[in-house]
């Protein structure tokens, strides 16, 4: 495979030259462009990636840093992610926590392998690094967007909707169904956007009368495996409610499946509402109420807002998304 330093010895130029030619930066004399063009012609030159970089200063690369590679919630989200920059003539890098060590320590390596693979910007969605961690971050690479966190020190550059809208949203909706007996299966106390949307949810369920201490409250990890359990612990305790909400739509999925497995029939037994509204609440059974967050626009406003600093676009960049519910087939109203 022929290189830029044979394409140079071809041209009877210097490297230097023969650079200037192919990235296009530069000025170089009518002849010696011909000569070099004809060099690179004759020897079916093509630049590779780590040369591109090296000519023009651009990886041409978004590295992209989620917590887990797997379920309904990121998929569709780094869909919206690859598909901006494959529009963009850009690539996207993506790193994920594994390995050894906590949540914490794996976003650190994996943001740390992004910025060792030369990516021009970085897209971070993680809500386990401290303001230290982000510090170390900017002094190591500066343009970077957060999704669905907010970090003081990088405010700015941080982009998020409204978890303390959602929550209220489910339970309103709940309420406006006749709804007051009420059990929650919250995601881990260790994330912050759920922590938000959970006490909402009981804020607004506290505003209209209805005594959360004696709701049935449990917690598990957003996975479908801990809505199914989750759904057997509340069946098996005998705790009188009508509906459940589930802080996200992978553990209402779970939770749907073992009620048909129970012979629980959803809604005429048992309302079941979700949080998100992915694309596994289309298609579950029944189809599945669910808050709808504006995860596409937070994305894309994300998106442009990185790829204006990057490459000196002007791209338009707003904050503030609409929060909706979606109604589907497991609501249904309860007569008091």
């Amino acid at each position: 495979m022929a290189t830029i330093k044979d394409v140079a010895r071809l041209a009877g130029v210097g490297l230097g030259t023969a650079s200037r030619v192919v990235s296009g930066k530069g000025s170089v004399s009518p002849a010696t462009l011909a000569r070099v063009r004809a060099a690179i012609e004759a020897l079916d030159f093509r630049p590779s990636h780590a040369a591109r970089t090296l000519l023009s200063g651009s990886s041409q690369m978004i590295g992209v840093y989620i917590p887990v590679l797997s379920g309904t919630f990121y998929t569709p989200i780094l869909q919206i992610i690859d598909n901006e920059l494959r529009a963009a003539g850009l690539h996207m890098v993506v790193a994920f926590g594994a390995g050894l060590g906590g949540a914490r320590q794996q976003a650190i390596e994996g943001i740390a392998f992004l910025i060792e693979r030369g990516c021009d910007g970085l897209i971070l969605m993680t809500n386990v690094l401290q303001e230290e961690d982000i510090a170390a971050l900017r002094f190591q690479h500066k343009r970077m967007v957060v999704l669905n966190h907010s970090f003081d020190s990088l405010a700015g550059q941080c982009f998020t909707v409204d978890h303390m809208l959602g929550g209220r949203m489910a339970a309103r909706t709940l309420l406006d169904h006749g709804h007051r007996q009420i059990a929650v299966v919250a995601g881990p106390a260790s994330l912050p956007d759920n922590v938000v949307r959970v006490n909402a949810f009981l804020d607004e369920l506290r505003a209209n009368g209805v005594d959360t201490a004696r709701l049935w409250v449990t917690e598990r990890d957003f996975s479908p495996a801990g809505g199914w359990s989750a759904a057997k612990e509340l069946m098996d305790s005998k705790h009188p409610c009508s509906a459940l909400f589930c802080a996200n739509d992978e553990m209402a999925v779970g939770a749907l499946s073992y009620f048909q497995e129970a012979g629980i029939r959803v809604p005429h037994e048992l309302s079941v509402i979700g949080y998100d509204d992915t694309p596994s609440a289309e298609f579950s059974a029944p189809r599945l109420t669910t808050v709808h967050m504006p995860w596409r626009e937070m994305t894309q406003n994300g998106i442009n807002a990185l790829l204006n600093s990057c490459y000196d676009l002007q791209r338009p960049v707003t904050r503030g998304y609409p929060v909706t519910m979606t109604l589907r087939a497991s609501l249904a109203s309860h007569a008091a």
